[in-house]
């Protein structure tokens, strides 16, 4: 049986209106579930006793990113700063752009920390990354000219 599509990404974060913030406002996500966990579904998911959290789904396009805010058991540590795009794992999430300039300067005005420089991969096609609100890494990926 052949798997028709790959579904979304889950990111662990902080603080989850925070992130709703950041995705939908800078990288032009919707926000379309939001639930709270306070029964043992995801506690069993993980495997982790007691766990309880708030789910949000954010999509763009056909992509979704799967916001997981634990409260419980005691939180997490934030691991993002310390991994670089070398580790094994998932090291970024992509954005595709086809105003690659005009985003970029969108989130510098917004003091969105870069973690290099835009570079440019083959003819006018643009690659920048930058960091999240928890510091995981994403990638605007200019399509323009693709």
């Amino acid at each position: 049986m052949k798997i028709p599509s790959m579904g979304h990404v889950g990111l662990s974060v902080a603080n989850t209106q925070r992130s709703i913030e950041f995705y939908r406002d800078l990288l032009d996500m919707e926000v379309v579930l939001e639930l709270d966990i306070s029964d043992d579904r995801q506690a069993r998911v993980i495997g982790i006793p007691g766990t309880k959290c708030k789910i949000t789904h954010l999509k763009l396009g056909d992509g979704v990113l799967e916001l997981f805010e634990y409260y419980e058991p005691k939180r997490g540590i934030n691991k993002a700063k310390t991994l670089q795009q070398r580790d094994h794992g998932i090291v970024h999430i992509g954005f595709e752009v086809d105003n690659f300039h005009q985003k970029m300067q969108q989130l510098k005005d917004k003091g969105v920390e870069f973690v290099g420089e835009p570079v440019e991969f083959r003819p006018s096609v643009w690659v920048l990354y930058f960091y999240g609100p928890d510091g995981e890494v994403c990638e605007l990926h200019d399509v323009s000219k693709a």
